[in-house]
């Protein structure tokens, strides 16, 4: 049963990076083989944040920096840091690792990489809150983003590139709980995938090769996805992974002040919210303004949609992300005294 429960662990604070390069999809889109208008209406996508400046770890990092400072929290004080992303710095070492010096941080740090997509920060989570409730350590970072320099050929409008910090703390009290719904489909593994560049299929020169694929022109190093079928997953696993975990807290949707989703797209998520009877209010979005941006999404949404709404009080929250492997998670949580720093733009 993927049902768990970590407890004695609180979430202090979020922050989160982005580029400054704004992409409004009205010019990028126009540009291409894409109708903007049309586009806009069904992803709720305006615009996206993309640089070839910067690396996932480079966004990541700069918020941890921003987190760290709001919190007080000196630096000998993390003993360890997880990063979750599908574009890591490097095949190895572990990026993990690289951001362990860059930060400064203590040489007994743990760090751990974890590559998934979309569900990745609730795995993250999971990760980071485990060994904190069951190893002794007292402090850790999840930081989750998804950033990768592009070639010019490589035009996805969906994408957006952010980074972003979950500071997680042992409390050891009953009233800090976390409970998880996780879970896989790996015979859907080839409905959103990169053909290319891994041990099953190492890049070659026809791997830079242009094919049509779906319509749409792309080579074997690019991200493939099947719309219809990724379509159809999300809005049925979602939306019965969150009721199953509102079940095993024995509340409805009318319980939880917030439902944090992964921002795959407007349609998605609103067949979603109607499926959990959310109300649009407990349901943020910042897909307007930063597109679908893989396993940052949840906490960017907190972060630049919820700011200014949830550090002062007691705040009930559901998140849920799903997508490639297939995987899904939802987690519930509640804060008190929440830390969210201003957005870093890069």
């Amino acid at each position: 049963m993927a049902l768990l429960t970590v407890k004695g662990v609180r979430i202090a604070g979020f922050s989160a990076g982005v580029p400054k390069q704004i992409v409004s999809k009205i010019d990028s889109i126009n540009s291409s083989d894409y109708d903007a208008s049309e586009f806009i209406e069904k992803t709720g996508i305006k615009e996206v944040r993309v640089s070839d400046d910067f690396t996932a770890s480079d966004l990541c990092l700069a918020a941890a920096e921003k987190l760290l400072q709001d919190l007080g929290w000196e630096k000998d004080s993390v003993e360890g840091i997880f990063f979750v992303s599908q574009h890591p710095d490097y095949i190895l070492p572990a990026t993990s690792c690289i951001l362990q010096e860059r930060m400064g941080l203590s040489k007994e740090c743990y760090a751990m990489d974890i590559s998934l997509g979309c569900s990745g920060w609730v795995y993250g989570l999971n990760a980071a809150s485990s060994v904190l409730a069951g190893h002794g350590m007292k402090r850790a970072l999840l930081l989750a983003g998804d950033a990768r320099k592009r070639a010019k050929c490589d035009f996805d409008p969906l994408f957006g590139f952010a980074g972003t910090v979950t500071a997680l703390e042992y409390t050891g009290l009953e009233e800090d709980v976390m409970r998880f719904h996780l879970g896989t489909d790996g015979s859907g593994y080839d409905a959103i995938i990169i053909p290319d560049g891994g041990s099953r299929n190492p890049a070659t020169v026809d791997s830079f090769k242009m094919e049509e694929v779906d319509g749409k022109m792309m080579h074997r190093m690019q991200t493939h996805m099947n719309g219809m079928d990724v379509f159809s997953f999300a809005i049925s696993t979602a939306p019965k992974s969150i009721k199953k975990l509102m079940a095993e807290e024995k509340k409805t949707a009318e319980d939880y002040d917030y439902f944090v989703l992964h921002q795959a797209n407007t349609m998605i998520n609103e067949m979603i919210r109607k499926k959990i009877k959310a109300t649009p209010e407990q349901v943020p979005y910042s897909l307007h303004e930063f597109g679908n941006t893989s396993m940052a999404s949840i906490p960017l949404t907190i972060v630049t949609q919820l700011k200014g709404k949830v550090e002062s009080k007691p705040i009930s929250y559901i998140a849920c992300g799903f997508g490639v492997g297939l995987s899904w998670g939802t987690v519930s949580f509640r804060t008190d005294g929440l830390v969210i720093s201003d957005l870093v733009e890069l």
